[in-house]
């Protein structure tokens, strides 16, 4: 990886430009630009040591063409099932690839079998990505009232359907009003699974 990408990667996240990357690290805005160009591939240490701060992890490594492990915060339990209720518990931590720290923002550890078909075991842990919209089809974290679940999400013009991957398991479906009322909320879309044996 090089230095534009780590660049370009923060303000993607951030929204940042070069104007406030320069201010923040008291450098000069053209440095920024240069920096984000690949005009400019090596920094001081000093400075690298502050953008290490500013984008919240080592950059040397990378800069040297080598991979990084971080660490993502596993947040409770989501069930692969139904009649789980919702209580974020932060129960540790795992580790992470860059790219899994730029598409998820945390870890839940699933309960239950209804996804197995699709590889998410009971015991997984499944990479989330916060959100509260999914296109029809992905595979998303649901709040059904207090309750929570992992499911794919089957979006019609008045429905939603939670499908399961195991056949032993129902789906559910909630009609546009069931979703207001009780209400079932997209809180996330299931990135990937880790599954240790």
């Amino acid at each position: 990886m090089e230095l534009k990408d780590i660049i370009r990667d923060y303000k993607n996240k951030t929204g940042f430009n070069d104007s406030e990357i320069a201010r923040r690290l008291g450098i000069s805005r053209s440095t920024a630009s240069r920096w984000a160009s690949g005009q400019i591939r090596r920094v001081s240490p000093d400075v690298m040591a502050k953008l290490s701060g500013l984008v919240g992890y080592n950059i040397e490594p990378l800069l040297k063409g080598m991979d990084i492990s971080m660490k993502l915060p596993i947040l409770g339990f989501v069930k692969g099932g139904y009649d789980l209720f919702a209580e974020e518990n932060h129960i540790g931590e795992e580790d992470a690839s860059l790219s899994d720290c730029k598409h998820g923002d945390y870890y839940l550890q699933v309960t239950g079998n209804s996804m197995n078909g699709v590889g998410i075991m009971d015991g997984s842990l499944v990479l989330v990505q916060q959100t509260g919209h999914l296109n029809s089809g992905e595979i998303g974290v649901v709040m059904i009232d207090q309750e929570v679940t992992v499911k794919k999400v089957v979006l019609k013009k008045s429905m939603m359907i939670l499908e399961s991957a195991n056949p032993d398991v129902e789906n559910r479906y909630f009609t546009a009003e069931e979703i207001r009322n009780l209400p079932v909320r997209i809180i996330g879309r299931v990135i990937s699974c880790k599954t240790y044996f």
